[in-house]
Order: structure tokens, then sequence, then C-alpha cells
């Protein structure tokens, strides 16, 4: 017998953004893994518990934290993931063995979509190496869309590319046209020429939502300001952001 897990994107932070597909997936459900990242991110896991409640017809379901092993922040950079995506796939599968019926069903509920910069999918290809489960894929609303409806803005120019990509490739590779960056801990957008448009947001979908936009000679420090401050108040920050380069 096969255990299925389901991988349910729940979007950007509003319960709203949870799809009809979502839905009928989390209704199908026995038991929801979620990573334990410590206190200062219960509120994330929280979250999660609240869409439960608010779309799952008949309670019986069962929350299972797993501990986030520790990722090593010195030397090279995609060994630290590798080795932590190990640990990580080690936890989950002694998880399913131990709290997942040969025939049940369980799932984890991934922040916005698990097919952008999420490590949900990898994680288990490598415990469907030594587990046997068998995972689907349910899409979620992206922080990047959930940006640019709140901005009210379109992601390209007319016939232009966008590119996605991290604050430590923006600060490595420099900007071209417009980029989403992602998990830029170092307000890597400082780095930019200082007439380059942002548009930036930080826990969107949620209450906390904080929007920004201008260009970064106006306004790159205020936001640097706002995360920080944001940062201090909550323990710990997701945003996100477009930039234009101002000949694009």
């Amino acid at each position: 017998m096969t255990r299925r897990i389901h991988v349910i994107g729940i979007g950007a932070g509003d319960p709203d953004y949870v799809t009809a597909q979502a839905v009928e997936a989390l209704n199908d459900t026995q038991v929801f893994f979620a990573m334990d990242k410590g206190d200062t991110k219960d509120d994330l896991v929280a979250l999660r518990r609240h869409i439960c409640e608010r779309f799952i017809r008949e309670p019986g379901y069962r929350f299972v934290e797993l501990p986030d092993p520790p990722r090593a922040k010195d030397g090279d950079y995609r060994q630290a993931v590798a080795d932590w995506h190990a640990a990580r796939a080690a936890i989950w599968a002694e998880a399913f063995e131990s709290e997942l019926a040969p025939d049940g069903v369980g799932a984890f509920l991934a922040w916005g979509d698990p097919s952008l910069y999420d490590s949900t999918l990898r994680i288990l290809d490598t415990v469907a190496g030594s587990v046997d489960i068998d995972y689907d894929v349910i899409p979620g609303i992206t922080a990047i869309q959930a940006l640019t409806a709140r901005h009210r803005i379109p992601l390209n120019d007319v016939g232009e590319p966008v590119l996605i990509t991290t604050g430590r490739q923006l600060r490595d590779n420099g900007l071209s046209g417009s980029a989403v960056v992602m998990l830029d801990a170092d307000c890597s957008f400082r780095a930019c020429p200082p007439q380059t448009r942002i548009w930036w947001g930080a826990y969107l979908g949620t209450p906390d939502e904080l929007l920004a936009s201008g260009t970064v000679g106006e306004i790159g420090e205020q936001i640097a300001e706002m995360r920080a401050d944001a940062r201090g108040r909550h323990g710990w920050i997701m945003d996100t952001y477009l930039l234009r380069s101002a000949d694009s």
C-alpha cells in the first residue's frame, strides 16, 4: 500500500487565495505535516491551522509538527542547502512511517506556490527513494501574483521578459530589464541605480501587509527601514519586490 501526500499551495497569506482544488485536497487529508521553525514563526503554523479550520468540512485530521534542522550559514551555499535538504528528508521519512498509515493521506501546506523557491518537492523526491509514497501538487497564488495585484501593475513590459531571481543573484549579476527578487535578506536593491523603479511588499495577503513603490533613490532607504522595523516586531519577514531598470 502506498502513502499519498498532497503538496497544497495555500497562497500568499489571505485565506481567500485558497483555490477550490486546494479545498478538496484539504478535505482528503488525514495528517498535515508542518515544520516547526521556532517561536518567532508560530503564527505561520497558526495560519495553516486556521485555513484547515475554515475549509475542512469534517474535523478529524491531525497536525504533526516536525523539527526543522539547522542550516549552515557559513561555507559553500549550495552544499549547505543540500545538507539541509538531506536532513529534512530523513525527518520526513521517519514521520511518514510513524505518523501515517500505509494507505493514509498526508499533506504539506506550502506557502504561495510549491513550484517557486520552495524545497518541498525536491525533498519528497528524496524521501520517495526510501519510503513508498506518491504525491501530487496543487498550485497556489504566489507572492508575485499578490504583489502585482496589490500594486495594480503588469508583471512585464510589453513584449519583454521578466527574470525571477534572488537577492544573492541580484548582487552578483546586477539588473537588466525587469526582475522579481525573492529571498533577499540584505535589501540588495540598494546596489541598483537610483532611477530604478521598485514595487515592494511584505507579509502580502495578511493583516500585517506592507507596500511601497517608487524609485530606489527615492524610497530605497525607507523600505530598508520599514523592513528592519517589521522584522524586529514580528521576529521574521517574508517580502518580495519587482525591479525595472530605467531603460526598460
